[in-house]
């Protein structure tokens, strides 16, 4: 029994570390990049609107690549790219236009009814979908990169990993106290 709530204590102390591990990676990282994070080459962007659906769902993340030949993408490939200055959007390109040396991008939302009223430029493709994505984790990023998530998230890991710590060293204690006393009793015989 002894050896069951040890390996339950380690493993409760491991996932609590790597969870402030991740956490602080996360904020550090989505603070350093301007706003989303990356990990390992790969971006991780949130899923604003329903336009991709079924394909992904709203609140998900999604890992897209960064695309460096710009002007060999494919019809099907799904991309993210610039529609404004500080706005993006990631569609399904449903044709490939090359008139002379510009090549530009006709995209469409999975949902969507209609194709989108611009083609995309080559140029303002930022990143190639890789097919990654984990349903709604993109809330809690966005809720991580906010003031009090950054907080919360930072502080309160940490927390619970010294409140753990605390009850622990105290049933340490408290195991060793039972002991003395005993040993106390049999040198007072």
């Amino acid at each position: 029994m002894k050896k069951v709530k040890k390996v339950i204590s380690t493993v409760i102390t491991v996932i609590l570390s790597l969870t402030l591990i991740f956490m602080i990676f996360v904020v550090i990282s989505s603070k350093a990049s301007g706003g989303e994070p990356n990990f390992l080459g790969y971006q991780l962007k949130t899923v604003l609107s329903g336009s991709m659906e079924p394909t992904f769902k709203t609140g998900s993340i999604i890992a897209v690549k960064p695309v460096e030949d710009k002007n060999n993408l494919n019809k099907g490939d799904v991309i993210t790219f610039l529609i404004a200055e500080n706005q993006m959007a990631t569609h399904r390109i449903i044709d490939v236009i090359k008139n002379d040396n510009q090549v530009m991008y006709e995209t469409k939302g999975d949902n969507n009814d209609n194709a989108d009223q611009d083609p995309v430029i080559a140029q303002n493709v930022v990143a190639k979908y890789t097919g990654f994505t984990i349903p709604y984790v993109g809330y809690f990023l966005d809720f991580a990169k906010s003031k009090n998530g950054t907080a919360l998230l930072m502080i309160l890991p940490g927390l619970l990993l010294l409140a753990y710590s605390g009850i622990t060293i105290f049933k340490a204690l408290k195991e060793i106290d039972p002991a003395s006393k005993r040993k106390d009793a049999q040198e007072t015989i």
